[in-house]
């Protein structure tokens, strides 16, 4: 048996507990994403999950490639090979959401509404500064908390395979171009990304 059919064997088979997970106690809940971590594991050591929220007929299962694109085609290999899951809609990357959610990680929190970006053209790719309240370089938490912004706002594929430059930086650091808040930035980016790939598409 390949490991994607191992992991979606694994899966149907305790799916009634994974389904549910959020009903059982934190120490049962961090045991489940662990398992399922562990799972994820022996079909790409980089993958990883989120389960959205219960309330729906179908709830989803995202598998993220956690922003490397090396394991890109482990996301889509496994997600292509789900079987038909009556309870489950199977997502292949982080989606984009309609609304940013604020993150928090070790204490540190970042509001959208606080955060800007300006985007860049080079001719060949869209690029990107962000502009996050109290960044410092070494910060690594607000760098990780910028990514998942931008992961919300356009998409884990994207941020990986139509995004080239990514710099986020502290308000005050000058730079050119406009500013504009987070929450304008799918619409920006589609635009952008649509100019670029005509060019290039004149060009060929």
């Amino acid at each position: 048996m390949t490991p994607l059919a191992q992991f979606w064997n694994w899966f149907i088979h305790r799916e009634p507990e994974l389904f549910h997970f959020d009903a059982t106690r934190e120490a049962e809940r961090e045991a489940i994403f662990r398992e399922i971590a562990s799972q994820l594991h022996k079909v790409d050591p980089d993958l990883t999950f989120e389960i959205g929220p219960n309330g729906t007929p179908r709830r989803e299962f995202i598998i993220s490639a956690g922003g490397i694109k090396r394991a890109f085609p482990a996301v889509v290999s496994l997600a292509s090979a789900a079987p038909p899951l009556e309870r489950w809609q199977v997502t292949a990357f982080r989606p984009r959401r309609n609304a940013i959610s604020a993150v928090e990680i070790r204490g540190k929190r970042v509001d959208p509404r606080d955060v800007q970006f300006s985007l860049l053209d080079n001719g060949k790719m869209a690029g990107l500064y962000m502009f996050i309240p109290g960044f410092r370089e070494d910060d690594i938490d607000l760098k990780q908390i910028g990514y998942l912004l931008l992961d919300e706002a356009l998409g884990e594929y994207d941020v990986e395979s139509r995004l080239g430059l990514i710099k986020i930086l502290s308000p005050q650091t000058p730079t050119d171009g406009e500013r504009h808040p987070l929450a304008d930035l799918p619409a920006l980016f589609d635009k952008l990304v649509s100019r670029i790939e005509g060019r290039s598409g004149i060009s060929s």
